[in-house]
């Protein structure tokens, strides 16, 4: 009986059989980590599934790669980093820390797409590709000062959309015993 291909509503379908190995159901083979890690740099949407439960287990293999990356020769998160992110697991701000994370990367993204576009034809055209690449080895510290720079302008809009969330809450409680309000805005 011939095996018919899989996918889901989210691309590729990969199974994981307890034995540990993944199957992808489009090419009928067994892939590896690095496989499916070639899928994420290709931009290929794929589900993961636990072949005998049917649990969609895509986040658990998303996070074992970043495991293999990290312990690899350079980690992208300090682990002070890591160590904080874990302290907001459990907390009232994980969700908000989620989304704030995932919009702070797809920003990130679009500027290097955006310096991309503006810079690579033009130098290409003029300098050739070795120069090309120079230059974006070049532009990562410009790249990394202009994150911080709109990390620190996103600190502040959330330090105020703190104190407006914390405002309003006063006034829809005023007989509630809040802590005394510690705010910049309050010491001036």
């Amino acid at each position: 009986m011939a095996q018919q291909k899989t996918t889901t509503s989210a691309g590729r379908l990969i199974k994981k059989y307890p034995n540990r190995r993944l199957y992808d159901t489009q090419t009928s083979s067994y892939i590896t980590l690095v496989d499916i890690k070639q899928l994420v740099l290709d931009n290929v949407e794929f589900t993961v599934v636990d072949a005998k439960a049917g649990d969609d287990i895509t986040r658990s293999i998303l996070l074992q790669i970043i495991l293999e990356e990290e312990s690899g020769g350079m980690p992208m998160f300090s682990a002070q980093v890591l160590a904080q992110i874990i302290r907001f697991y459990g907390h009232s701000m994980q969700g908000v820390m989620g989304s704030f994370l995932e919009r702070n990367i797809q920003i990130m993204i679009e500027i290097q797409e955006r310096m991309a576009e503006q810079s690579q034809g033009l130098y290409q055209q003029h300098f050739g590709p070795e120069a090309w690449a120079q230059l974006v080895n070049m532009q990562t510290p410009a790249l990394q000062n202009m994150m911080n720079s709109y990390l620190e302008q996103s600190r502040g809009v959330f330090m105020k959309m703190q104190e407006q969330i914390q405002d309003q809450t006063r006034s829809l409680f005023p007989g509630f015993p809040f802590p005394p309000d510690t705010s910049s805005k309050k010491k001036k």
